[in-house]
């Protein structure tokens, strides 16, 4: 059986998980999950392995809890983006670029609603949604269970193209015993944790290649909260 490790979050910037109090009524705010092809939490002997090898691809989600972008309500509301990088994705010693991305919009969008949903995934992940490829729009689901942080699990499904489950990371995670956050989120975020992504895939088109990568140290949940346009 697993036991839970307790791991510092990345950053704090308010108590609470999606941040539902005290939030003032122009911002946007909700969670958010990622998975990457190479361990995020980490020991510099693994971390020094998989470098210029792998971690170049990632999908990742955004749910909208409330808010508003660029005047059209988003509760709710679902966008994933998955990208294919010239390089190991956070290597603070060689660029990631150029990036390619696919975008997945939750089909539940009116058109209104689409439009805003990628514009404001643009926004929060910056240049590595930049160059998209291919825009899908298909069901999302993104769930939370759990409300410790230091014990939840996410899991998002965009119909049949990605597919991202976590569990909160445990002891036995420790391999070297000197594991830290080796890479900080790919996406603008208040409040990160890193998780063990037991499903990490894609397998839709536009970027040339489709990966499943389960069973790595390859996760971050958190929250957003940002001004809306």
């Amino acid at each position: 059986m697993h036991r839970t490790i307790a791991i510092a979050v990345v950053s704090l910037a308010m108590a609470g998980f999606t941040f539902a109090a005290a939030i003032p009524a122009h911002n946007i705010y909700g969670n958010y999950v990622e998975a990457r092809t190479a361990d995020v939490y980490t020991g510099p002997c693994f971390a020094n392995a998989e470098v210029g090898l792998v971690g170049q691809l990632a999908v990742f989600g955004w749910k909208v809890t409330k808010g508003t972008w660029q005047g059209v309500d988003l509760d709710g509301m679902s966008v994933v983006g998955v990208v294919r990088a010239h390089h190991t994705l956070g290597d603070v010693f060689e660029s990631a670029y150029p990036v390619k991305a696919v975008m997945i919009v939750d089909s539940r969008a009116n058109t209104e609603q689409r439009l805003a949903l990628q514009s404001f995934a643009k926004h929060m992940a910056g240049d590595l949604l930049q160059d998209v490829v291919r825009v899908d729009y298909q069901p999302i689901e993104l769930t939370f269970a759990d409300d410790n942080i230091h014990s939840m699990k996410a899991n998002l499904t965009a119909g049949n193209l990605a597919k991202i489950t976590t569990r909160a990371l445990s002891e036995g995670d420790h391999i070297c015993r000197n594991e830290e956050v080796w890479y900080r989120p790919l996406t603008k975020l208040d409040h990160a944790m890193p998780a063990y992504a037991l499903a990490n895939q894609f397998q839709g088109q536009g970027l040339d290649t489709t990966w499943r990568s389960p069973d790595k140290r390859s996760a971050f949940i958190g929250s957003f909260v940002t001004e809306s346009e």
